[in-house]
């Protein structure tokens, strides 16, 4: 006798096919159909739980963001409970690089970022992600001696998101991440 999943299932496996078809082919592939087929699920669970493709798109992400906003903030509060110096940071670093491989699912939130730059109703989730990494980053910034971390939070943030963009689109290593990182934080923290 097969368990009949619950609601809160059907809605994360939902979530969760989203995902991985967004980074696996994008925005415009998420369609209701490909939906039920990844989650296996009927086509009328996708339609219950989501009325439209902007409420999957928003929950998709604030999914992600508090996936993200959990790690992190257990991630900062490790730094601040060990302490931290600038081999720790990169480390740190190179864990939410997401280690050496790109997969669907480190790709599915550049994708839904995208996605908030074209739909303001989405923009405010992003925000949210946003903030998260700020506050991590500050803390590292923070405990390595930084002058005016929480000024100089989002560049780093920013910083780490250019540099993801880039090993996405050219294939190139984690390490490179973190060898930038390492040789620009070791730079502002001897100007402290």
């Amino acid at each position: 006798m097969t368990a009949t999943p619950k609601p809160a299932d059907t809605r994360q496996n939902i979530i969760d096919a989203v995902l991985r078809i967004i980074g696996r082919d994008g925005v415009a592939a998420v369609t209701n159909r490909r939906i039920a087929k990844e989650a296996g699920v009927s086509l009328g669970s996708v339609t219950y739980h989501f009325e439209t493709q902007h409420e999957l798109l928003r929950e998709s992400l604030l999914h992600f963001v508090a996936e993200e906003t959990r790690r992190f903030t257990e991630l900062a509060d490790q730094c601040r409970s060990e302490g931290i110096d600038v081999e720790r940071a990169a480390a740190v670093v190179g864990q939410v690089a997401g280690g050496m491989e790109f997969d669907s699912r480190h790709i599915a939130p550049f994708e839904l970022y995208v996605q908030a730059g074209r739909d303001v109703r989405l923009r405010a989730a992003a925000a949210e992600c946003f903030a998260a990494y700020d506050r991590l980053a500050a803390q590292i910034l923070n405990a390595l001696g930084v002058p005016d971390a929480e000024r100089l939070a989002s560049t780093a943030v920013a910083m780490v998101f250019g540099q993801q963009l880039r090993r996405l689109a050219t294939g190139s290593s984690a390490e490179d991440l973190v060898d930038a990182l390492l040789l620009l934080t070791r730079a502002a923290a001897r100007t402290g």
